[in-house]
């Protein structure tokens, strides 16, 4: 519920709809693609805690030191351009006017004050993810029912006929950020680790939660994993917790995300797709709420934007934990063992340097949520053709031979490394060339 809530942001509710409104529903079939992929992606991040309580990220640097500090330079890299909150204090603005770098500053503070007094901070996202998914289930109801065309429909099943075409005024970037943020997408895939331990799933239940320096009681237990000897009565738990977790993951992550993909973006070939006056920019959200306003009534147009404001800063709430989680855990574990400082601590002063690193980014006038997107959706898709090579070799050397990741799968991270670094060797080269042709 967790991922499905952090997930449902930028990728649902801007850039796929964008693509909607600017091509129509052509390109959906990469949401399918992207999700499946994040599945089997997911899984095996999974498969390597549920083992061990430790976290992926933990058992790459068992390869090599400083591959948890790369993957932290990457996963900063993507989100300190905060994208993610400028979409939802845009939206803001929509019902309340104002600015909206100030407001996105103010709404950086809230996330940095909340996740700091929470006693237990994943009880704390899991509660905000559950309000917020049913909240986005009531209105794509509701949409249904008031909003989305025939002609949507009609042309829903056709662009599931189209696999393999991508409309060339996209451009390589937008269309690697969009399969990236297809669900999840770069370091919070990485991040399943994390939320899954401190729910206790599996090998998990070991370990310590993250809990407030403030409201919250540490304690003291080391972050590395554990192991499990491979008898007759603990391969039978395995197999419970291995099948439980697979189809909790379709469920709440997988088919939720791909349904809202789908949905927001009929909404917005409905509203706005052929529109003369469609800006390509984050604007779009504001014709579709004034659409929708002109032909079912004021409260609904507004409706739209009130829960594109909660989903988006509840996901900019998880995008900050999930950063500096996993940030916490890489520094923890691999440099500051020796230190007196607990995770805990560390966890909440990467947490506000990530609220003072966005806020001055604001502050200096980079308030493009789209452009933002797109860059960081870039360096995460980057980043998942890095790890699902990584994934496949953990997975094989650094579990038991019951449990280690089967061929089929095996077969799907090779496509999601080919896949994410094909998408990421072009969109660097377009990118090149618009450089030196400007």
């Amino acid at each position: 519920m967790v991922a499905a809530g952090v997930g449902l942001a930028s990728g649902e509710f801007v850039l796929w709809p964008y693509i909607a409104s600017q091509v129509g529903l052509v390109l959906l079939w990469g949401a399918g693609v992207g999700i499946a992929t994040q599945w089997f992606l997911n899984m095996e991040i999974e498969r390597y805690t549920l083992a061990t309580g430790e976290t992926a990220l933990t058992g790459f640097s068992r390869f090599g030191k400083h591959w948890g500090l790369v993957f932290l330079v990457m996963i900063y890299f993507a989100n300190l351009w905060p994208g993610w909150v400028t979409a939802s204090a845009t939206m803001l603005t929509y019902l309340i006017g104002g600015e909206v770098a100030p407001i996105a500053i103010g709404m950086l503070v809230v996330v940095g004050a909340a996740l700091t007094f929470a006693p237990v901070i994943y009880v704390a996202l899991e509660r905000l993810s559950f309000a917020k998914i049913a909240a986005v289930i009531l209105f794509i109801v509701m949409a249904i029912a008031f909003v989305i065309s025939r002609e949507a429909w009609v042309q829903l099943p056709r662009s599931f006929s189209q696999v393999g075409r991508i409309p060339p005024q996209l451009g390589f970037a937008l269309v690697m950020g969009a399969f990236a943020f297809a669900g999840a997408g770069g370091g919070q895939n990485l991040c399943q680790s994390n939320w899954i331990r401190d729910k206790g799933f599996g090998m998990g239940a070991y370990v310590p939660r993250l809990v407030s320096p403030i409201t919250g009681e540490e304690a003291a237990a080391p972050s590395t994993g554990f192991t499990f000897e491979t008898t007759a009565e603990n391969m039978e738990r395995w197999r419970r917790w291995w099948r439980m977790a697979n189809i909790e993951q379709a469920v709440t992550f997988a088919a939720l995300s791909f349904l809202t993909i789908v949905f927001t973006s009929m909404i917005a070939y409905s509203t706005v797709y052929g529109r003369p006056d469609l800006p390509p920019s984050i604007d779009f959200l504001r014709l579709q709420g004034e659409r929708m306003q002109a032909t079912i009534g004021g409260w609904f147009g507004a409706l739209y934007w009130i829960i594109g404001v909660v989903s988006l800063f509840v996901a900019a709430m998880g995008i900050v934990d999930y950063t500096s989680r996993i940030g916490a855990d890489v520094l923890k574990t691999t440099y500051l063992r020796q230190s007196a400082l607990t995770e805990n601590r560390i966890y909440f002063a990467l947490v506000w340097g990530l609220v003072l690193c966005g806020g001055l980014i604001l502050g200096l006038g980079f308030a493009q949520p789209l452009v933002l997107l797109v860059v960081s959706s870039c360096v995460g898709g980057l980043m998942m053709c890095i790890y699902s090579v990584l994934l496949i070799v953990l997975n094989r050397r650094g579990l038991p031979r019951p449990i280690r990741i089967t061929p089929l799968r095996i077969a799907a991270l090779v496509w999601s490394t080919a896949m994410f670094g094909l998408l990421a060797v072009l969109t660097i080269r377009q990118q090149l060339r618009l450089l030196l042709s400007s």
